[in-house]
């Protein structure tokens, strides 16, 4: 029976196109084309910084997410807010926990999406990050560190991601409950692939007190 559901974070929870969107702006290209190199990476089962690299040859992305922290230092840039939500997080959320569930965020996400989470005010037990834990999905150690975070034994706890590869199939050999959201470039094509049989896809997170609840 599951007692938890965690979630990941980006094209989970949170829409990336205003993300993808800026960085398109800051790279010199289009946003089509830009958008396009991210769903083709998705496509190809390319890391996504292929995707910087691709619209700007030789990038040293870390050196320029400070210089546009400098150029920009009040702005979002490659970070997002509560506008960055899908409309259906905090409705399935809640309804999640009126189910007497626990709710846990945690995902592959730098220092400050943590605080960024938490200045949403989503009602959740727990947020974390793989920058804070020191290691990312799809690390075995990853999911671990989840159980861990929820105290519950793996087997009572759902797992709610975008990716097959990044986050739902090894949520299932670390012996939790897979769920498939069906959005986001890596959503809709992974949820088309031979591997989607074995976990269970929805295309809206209300579906999930349905599907969860005891």
């Amino acid at each position: 029976m599951v007692r938890a559901v965690v979630f990941d974070v980006g094209e989970t929870l949170i829409d990336e196109t205003r993300i993808f969107s800026r960085w398109a702006d800051r790279l010199g290209v289009t946003r089509g084309t830009f958008l396009g190199l991210v769903g083709a990476c998705a496509a190809t089962d390319r890391p996504l910084v292929d995707a910087f690299r691709l619209a700007r040859p030789g990038i040293d992305l870390d050196a320029e997410i400070a210089r546009w922290a400098a150029d920009d230092p009040t702005g979002l840039r490659e970070n997002f807010d509560a506008d960055d939500l899908y409309p259906d997080v905090r409705p399935a959320l809640a309804a999640l926990r009126d189910a007497g569930l626990a709710v846990v965020v945690a995902g592959n996400q730098p220092p400050q999406a943590r605080a960024a989470l938490e200045a949403m005010d989503l009602p959740v037990d727990s947020i974390r990050t793989s920058d804070e834990w020191g290691i990312e999905k799809p690390a075995p150690e990853f999911f671990a560190r989840v159980a861990d975070l929820a105290g519950l034994p793996a087997t009572d706890i759902a797992y709610v991601g975008d990716r097959l590869d990044n986050d739902v199939l090894p949520a299932a050999a670390a012996g939790m409950r897979p769920v498939l959201v069906r959005r986001g470039p890596w959503g809709h094509l992974h949820a088309a692939r031979p591997d989607a049989a074995r976990v269970e896809v929805v295309d809206s997170l209300t579906e999930l007190p349905a599907l969860l609840a005891p």
